[in-house]
């Protein structure tokens, strides 16, 4: 994983964005761009790399035969198939488990691997059959600038889902410039210290804590594994997010933002308004919405939201966790739906409400099984064994890196969001006061530091793992 990161820095990357940026014929650079991106996802997925071509094939025919039919059958079928796809690769062994468990069977267990990315592009490929079907997007008659959409490379293994309507005008009609490359730069700068300099150490302590077993863990450790790890999958999903952006910005493509500062939400709703926002809203257009949303009476309300979260949590992963991490989170949903005293809670207490209830949501997400969730969750709050083995096992953890990053982290999950948003929000100005330029400038210079920073990283550790490319 370092080695391919340090090849895409350092040869991938700039070779396609140069040659890009010289070509001038259109029709030439959507090639460029389509052969790269597949390049990059045979390097990576060279067993699958025909599924996703027969993917982006097959909703591309159903696209067609809903132009001219657009049947109710047609559609159904389209999501069957690609459900469908997903489930066997995804979820067969998951079932097997369960039904040998469940009814005493010894049925085979397949060895699938899962395709890296199979999540994202499945669920961008299936909302563009949809909305052709829904007649909110014209359909798209070459194969060939389909599949880039499909497989475009800044967001093709850990998205974000990006919806075809938000780019089909960008892949005939797009604008490349020096500005734009710059400030897509340095927005993927900022992605990628996130995630090696900030992901990666909050990550190899909660590795160290939850790899170690409940005998060893006291309320010290078990609470500094599960800030690591609320830290790390933030700033690593919201860190590759930030890159996808800067990439697509320096390619000419506009991608919606996927996080919003979520730990700073003060409830559950407000968390998912901020967290993910492409899965969630995906869930909310093609899911929620059909099945009824909250417009036929709060039992329907109740089922609706029921099965969006356990699909949600499904999506993550053929695991228990992951169900019960999206069942966790709707049921505090519905709670603050119809308990108006949760929704009335003072600005602070919310917050905190809200954190520590997202804290525990993802000790169940990170657990292996259901049950090593509850024995951890349960040291918590009651683990008050202070001995010299359980506190000298807590405080092999609080090196000074991650102290350091730890503060980077809580620092950026919030407080300078407002200074954030004034250097990004200059992108475009035609003029800029003489302040702002300063500002731009400290920026830019800052950012490569950053890069400098996280190529030395890289090249000298061996740890980079991607949770969001397991999903």
């Amino acid at each position: 994983m370092v080695f391919s990161s340090l090849v895409f820095l350092c040869i991938f990357l700039p070779a396609v964005l140069i040659l890009h940026s010289v070509i001038p014929n259109k029709m030439v650079r959507n090639s460029l761009l389509l052969v790269a991106s597949l390049l990059f996802y045979a390097f990576g997925e060279p067993v699958y790399f025909l599924l996703m071509l027969a993917s982006g094939l097959v909703n591309y025919i159903f696209a067609l035969l809903l132009e001219k039919h657009r049947s109710k059958w047609i559609l159904a079928l389209a999501v069957v198939v690609n459900i469908g796809a997903l489930g066997v690769f995804k979820y067969t062994g998951f079932l097997l488990t369960n039904l040998n468990a469940a009814f005493g069977l010894s049925l085979p267990i397949p060895e699938i691997r899962l395709p890296i990315g199979i999540s994202f592009f499945t669920f961008q490929a299936l909302s563009y059959v949809i909305d052709v079907y829904r007649q909110n997007v014209a359909v798209q008659k070459n194969y060939g600038k389909l599949l880039l959409y499909i497989s475009f490379f800044p967001q093709l293994i850990a998205g974000p889902i990006v919806r075809y309507v938000d780019v089909a005008r960008e892949i005939d009609e797009r604008t490349v410039s020096v500005e734009k490359i710059a400030f897509g730069l340095r927005r993927f700068i900022v992605g990628l210290g996130k995630k090696v300099l900030i992901a990666n150490a909050m990550g190899a302590t909660a590795d160290y804590i939850f790899n170690h077993g409940a005998s060893n863990l006291n309320v010290v450790a078990a609470w500094i594994g599960a800030i690591a790890y609320l830290m790390q999958i933030y700033y690593d999903f919201c860190g590759y997010s930030d890159m996808a952006i800067g990439l697509g910005k320096m390619f000419g493509f506009t991608f919606k933002e996927n996080f919003n500062y979520p730990y700073i939400a003060g409830s559950i709703q407000e968390f998912w308004r901020r967290w993910h926002i492409s899965l969630s809203t995906w869930f909310r257009d093609y899911v929620y919405i059909p099945l009824g949303g909250n417009r036929k009476g709060k039992v329907r309300t109740v089922l609706n939201r029921t099965a969006v979260f356990f699909l949600t949590g499904l999506w993550h992963g053929a695991n228990w966790t992951f169900i019960v991490w999206g069942m966790f989170h709707g049921l505090l949903l519905l709670f603050e739906e119809f308990i108006p005293v949760i929704r009335k809670l003072p600005k602070l207490i919310g917050r905190i409400y809200t954190l520590l209830a997202v804290t525990v949501g993802f000790v169940v997400f990170r657990a292996d099984t259901i049950g090593e969730a509850g024995i951890y969750i349960s040291r918590m709050f009651t683990g008050w064994d202070f001995s010299a083995r359980t506190m000298s096992f807590a405080l092999q953890a609080l090196t000074p890196y991650f102290f350091v990053m730890l503060f980077a982290a809580v620092l950026c999950s919030g407080p300078i969001a407002m200074l954030t948003k004034r250097v990004s929000g200059l992108e475009g100005k035609e003029v800029l006061s003489r302040r702002e330029s300063i500002l731009q400038t400290v920026s830019f210079v800052l950012a490569c530091g950053l890069l400098m920073w996280c190529i030395v990283r890289l090249a000298g550790g061996s740890y980079n793992p991607f949770i969001y490319f397991r999903f």
